[in-house]
């Protein structure tokens, strides 16, 4: 058995017939910089395998990665939500992984060991192999950098190479790749609100963001029989708090418009909520301080995502008394993953709503810009198509 994740040596046995070509790609060599580069084909071992990147999604840790300097030692190809057909596969790699060329799937970011205890446990998600801060060697589509072979560890590329211990899932049928480009945030929004916050039926809800995250949580929270979802944003954020309203969300609020705290308080009776999601991008502390004092007098339970390095003055002293869980949003496992799917194909919600923006290779930058509010205007989720 073939345990490497780089490319395979000379003398290994690779597919019969694959030619000699070179695959496009858009790279991130320094701080908001991208280049469109070439790079080879790949050699495809017995046990690996080649997907033709249908749609890449770009969510805020993209917006977030491309601003600041390379941390894995070289050039990145970006993307980590990546749905694609399997255009080549080696007879071990079918055999093992069950997948055939022809197969639309969704592979995950996380590259894993299976050796360790948290593969065994089925928690891949924390492998110090596919930790890319901890790990220099470790492999995580879109973080890892490109020049180790073989290179094309990223869904911003026309191929990506899959190794034996990729972790892919089958798209179901009559989901079409651009709406399977949303499983990543709407497996985190069922990781997270139900798995982790257990969110469930008549459960009370704050979600603080109405982005593609805030938004995939308010149809999770809803599937799972939340009887009350209220989700914050700002006055830039109307259209998407519309779009909130039209997934399940009871009530919006613009936090500029009025006091989010008072008004939470209106709407519950001052009974505050029983789970606050944090799904904002650079909102800072007040967030989270809103989500201590939303929650109700006992036993609430705050998420928290980590888009602080510090928090200065902490409240703990109220987290305390008020009985507060905090969870740290982590990822997502193989099961969210595939209820994510399932609620894809569900057609249950107008998920198209979602899917707002579609751009090309060369248009890299603006997309992610366009994410980031600086570009497209109205956006939630954009695809990214190399073949565009």
């Amino acid at each position: 058995m073939n345990l490497s994740v780089a490319q395979t040596s000379p003398n290994e046995e690779t597919l019969e017939g694959s030619k000699v070509e070179t695959v496009k790609a858009a790279v991130k060599v320094g701080p908001n910089q991208i280049e469109l580069q070439e790079f080879p084909m790949p050699d495809i071992p017995v046990d690996g395998a080649l997907m033709k990147v249908e749609v890449a999604g770009i969510c805020g840790t993209d917006v977030k990665m491309f601003k600041e300097p390379l941390k894995t030692g070289g050039p990145v190809i970006m993307g980590h939500e990546n749905i694609g057909h399997i255009v080549k596969a080696g007879p071990e790699f079918v055999a093992r992984k069950g997948f055939k060329e022809g197969d639309l799937v969704f592979v995950e970011h996380y590259v894993s060991c299976g050796k360790c205890e948290w593969c065994h446990k089925g928690e891949y998600r924390h492998c110090e192999l596919t930790d890319w801060r901890s790990n220099p060697d470790g492999i995580r589509y879109g973080y890892s950098t490109s020049d180790k072979p073989p290179h094309l560890w990223g869904g911003f590329a026309q191929y990506m190479y899959l190794p034996w211990n990729a972790v892919i899932h089958k798209v179901p049928e009559g989901v079409t790749p651009e709406l399977a480009g949303l499983v990543t945030p709407m497996a985190n929004g069922i990781e997270w609100a139900l798995f982790d916050c257990q969110v469930g039926y008549n459960s009370t809800v704050l979600i603080q963001g109405p982005g593609q995250q805030g938004l995939s949580q308010t149809i999770a929270c809803k599937q799972a029989g939340a009887s009350l979802i209220i989700v914050t944003g700002t006055t830039k954020d109307k259209a998407r708090l519309e779009v909130a309203k039209k997934l399940g969300a009871d009530y919006v609020i613009d936090v500029q418009a009025e006091d989010p705290l008072a008004r939470i308080m209106e709407i519950t009776g001052g009974k505050g909520v029983d789970v606050a999601l944090d799904c904002t991008a650079g909102a800072g502390t007040m967030a989270i301080l809103l989500g201590v004092e939303a929650l109700k007098r006992k036993g609430g339970t705050l998420l928290i995502q980590g888009e602080m390095a510090d928090f200065p003055n902490f409240p703990i002293g109220k987290v305390t008394t008020k009985y507060i869980t905090i969870k740290s949003a982590r990822g997502h496992s193989y099961r969210a993953c595939e209820l994510a799917l399932q609620q894809l194909a569900s057609k249950r919600f107008p998920l198209e709503l979602l899917t707002t923006h579609r751009f090309g290779l060369k248009d890299t930058e603006y997309a992610i810009k366009s994410v980031g509010g600086e570009g497209a205007k109205d956006v939630v989720h954009v695809s990214l198509m190399p073949w565009m």
